[in-house]
């Protein structure tokens, strides 16, 4: 499946923006974005850097399944989930208090 233009600037950008100090622990996201679920990205972050490749991760503490476009949003801090997206299925996630961090650690 070709890379998402969209998607891989955003990842690009995230790494400019990390702020250290956020992740006490290393932390793996896994995420699984798109209608067709084809663009799958993996997060490294530790309290002083973070890595992001293109991939599976079996090891994910965390994963998030969300459409590309409400996932750019998030990630630019132009949409924040409620309880009622996760309860529709527009974002799934096994460890919604981690992805506060994502919030956190992006400035």
């Amino acid at each position: 499946h070709p890379v998402s233009q969209a998607l891989s600037e955003a990842f690009e950008n995230m790494k400019k923006r990390f702020k250290t100090g956020v992740f006490k622990d290393p932390t793996t996201f896994y995420f699984s974005l798109g209608e067709a679920e084809d663009q799958k990205w993996v997060l490294k972050a530790n309290s002083d850097s973070c890595e992001i490749t293109q991939g599976k991760a079996d090891d994910a503490d965390c994963f998030l399944k969300t459409s590309e476009d409400l996932f750019l949003k998030l990630i630019g801090g132009k949409w924040k989930p409620g309880v009622m997206d996760f309860m529709r299925g527009k974002i799934k996630s096994n460890d919604p208090t981690r992805l506060q961090l994502l919030k956190d650690a992006f400035v």
